[in-house]
C-alpha cells in the first residue's frame, strides 16, 4: 500500500473533468427532438398540466438530459476510483466481463463493480452483476493460486449501512472512497476539484440549450400543435401507436 497523494487526484480530475462536460455539449448537439419524443412518457406531462410547447419541450429534454448526464458522469467517476486505487493497491481496470477494478488488499483479492449510487438496478440487473461475480471468481481460482477473493459492489455516493448482502458487499460513499484509497476524508476531498473550468464550461453548454430548446420548439409547434394547442393525440400516437 502506498498513500495516496492529494494533488495526484486534483491533476486527474482537472485533466480529465473536460471529457464530461464536452460530452454533455457534443450530445446535445446531436440531439434530434424526435429521440426524445420516442422515449419519455407523454401521458405523465399531460397528468402535469402542460399546455404550452416550449414548457413541455423543455420537460422532455431536461428528463433526457439528467440521464444522459447520469451516465457521461458515472464513467468518469469510475475512471476516477480506477486511478486512485491504481495508485494506492496498484489495482487496475478488470479483463473479467462486467467487472471494473481488481486489486489486492492485506492478502485478498478483491473484484468490484462500480456504479454511481446505490439504487443503480433492479433485481435482475443485481442478479446479472452477481453472476459476473460469480463467473470472474471462477476464473480467477483457475487462473492463480489466489483463493481469498472477496466481490465489492461500490457506488461512488450515497448511503447503504447493511453493506453484507451475502454473496457480495455493498460499500457507498465515504465507505466507497476509503476501500480503494486509505483515507476516509477522500470523498470530501474530490468535490472541490470537480468544479474546475465548470463555470466556463457551463456557460457554452447553456448557449447549445437555449439553441436547441428553441428549435424544438418551433418544431414542435409545427408538427404537434393544432390550433396553437398541442395536439395530444398526434404526440401520443407518434410515440405509443402499433
Amino acid at each position: 500500500m502506498r498513500k495516496l497523494v492529494l494533488t495526484d487526484v486534483i491533476n486527474f480530475v482537472e485533466e480529465n473533468i473536460g471529457y464530461f462536460h464536452q460530452k454533455r455539449i457534443d450530445n446535445l448537439k446531436k440531439l434530434k427532438l424526435v429521440t426524445i419524443l420516442k422515449r419519455k412518457n407523454p401521458y405523465l406531462y399531460k397528468a402535469k398540466n402542460i399546455f404550452t410547447a416550449q414548457d413541455l419541450v423543455k420537460e422532455f429534454l431536461d428528463a433526457h438530459l439528467v440521464a444522459q448526464e447520469e451516465g457521461i458522469f458515472g464513467e468518469f467517476l469510475e475512471g476516477l476510483a480506477i486511478f486512485i486505487c491504481n495508485r494506492v493497491y496498484k489495482g487496475q481496470k478488470s479483463a473479467a466481463e462486467g467487472i471494473d477494478l481488481e486489486f489486492n488488499k492485506k492478502g485478498v483479492k478483491y473484484i468490484v463493480t462500480i456504479k454511481s449510487g446505490p439504487n443503480w438496478g433492479n433485481s435482475g440487473q443485481i442478479k446479472k452483476m452477481e453472476d459476473y461475480f460469480r463467473k470472474a471468481k471462477k476464473i480467477l481460482k483457475t487462473n492463480s493460486k489466489i483463493k481469498n477473493i472477496e466481490s465489492i459492489n461500490g457506488c461512488c455516493y450515497g448511503r447503504d449501512n447493511n453493506p453484507d448482502k451475502g454473496d457480495y458487499t455493498k460499500l457507498c460513499g465515504q465507505r466507497f472512497w476509503e476501500f480503494i484509497s486509505g483515507d476516509k476524508n477522500l470523498y470530501l476531498d474530490i468535490i472541490e476539484p470537480l468544479g474546475h473550468k465548470a463555470k466556463e464550461k457551463n456557460e457554452e453548454f447553456i448557449i447549445s440549450y437555449s439553441k436547441l430548446i428553441n428549435q424544438f420548439t418551433v418544431q414542435f409547434n409545427n408538427e404537434y400543435c393544432k390550433n396553437y394547442l398541442i395536439n395530444w393525440d398526434k404526440l401520443v400516437k407518434f410515440n405509443s401507436s402499433k
